[in-house]
């Protein structure tokens, strides 16, 4: 599909969203089985109820633009689900597990944030006030999920154990690290 205005450019995000929702509706139980603690089990529980509205949503807007959900898979999600696999083949303590599915669900959350962040001022661009109150309504949940995990995660960051043992802190300290150039500085300098 070639893309000729905004309005196809509109058309385009909400395919991608829908495609990266479907993937998330489908990974999250295997997370929701893997997780160990129970706050996490039930965010993660009421984020895929969330998330099927999410894919109603997309399909009423879409139906709305006479637009059909493309066939092509959002590659960006397939990414970061493949990465929050991977976490959940680790063997780790039940903390530190579960601090890893949490960073592998907030890099899904900051990714759909941002792609519902765009298509939401796509559509008031456009004029598309209902597609843009839905939208909204929907970034404002994920934010929300974003949030409630990085609640979860401060309590368990908590409990658990830095994983530092004396020796390894004094050595730390008694080495200065050497001071690069921030970017900043790299750009002046030129």
């Amino acid at each position: 599909m070639k893309l000729k205005s905004l309005h196809d450019l509109y058309i385009h995000e909400l395919q991608d969203l829908h495609s990266a929702e479907t993937q998330i509706k489908t990974a999250l139980p295997k997370a929701i089985r893997a997780a160990r603690s129970a706050d996490l089990k039930t965010a993660l529980k009421n984020h895929l109820e969330v998330t099927k509205v999410h894919v109603d949503r997309l399909d009423e807007i879409l139906k709305r633009h006479g637009a059909k959900r493309e066939d092509e898979k959002c590659k960006g999600m397939e990414g970061l689900l493949a990465e929050c696999e991977s976490m959940l083949a680790q063997e780790a303590d039940d903390v530190i597990f579960d601090l890893g599915i949490i960073a592998s669900c907030q890099r899904v959350e900051h990714y759909e944030i941002s792609g519902y962040g765009t298509a939401r001022a796509y559509a008031e661009k456009l004029g598309e006030e209902a597609d843009t109150s839905l939208l909204a309504e929907t970034l404002e949940e994920e934010s929300s999920a974003d949030d409630e995990l990085t609640s979860i995660a401060t309590m368990l960051q908590s409990q658990c154990d830095a994983g530092t043992d004396d020796d390894v802190e004094t050595e730390a300290a008694d080495r200065k690290p050497a001071r690069t150039k921030t970017a900043r500085e790299k750009v002046t300098a030129r």
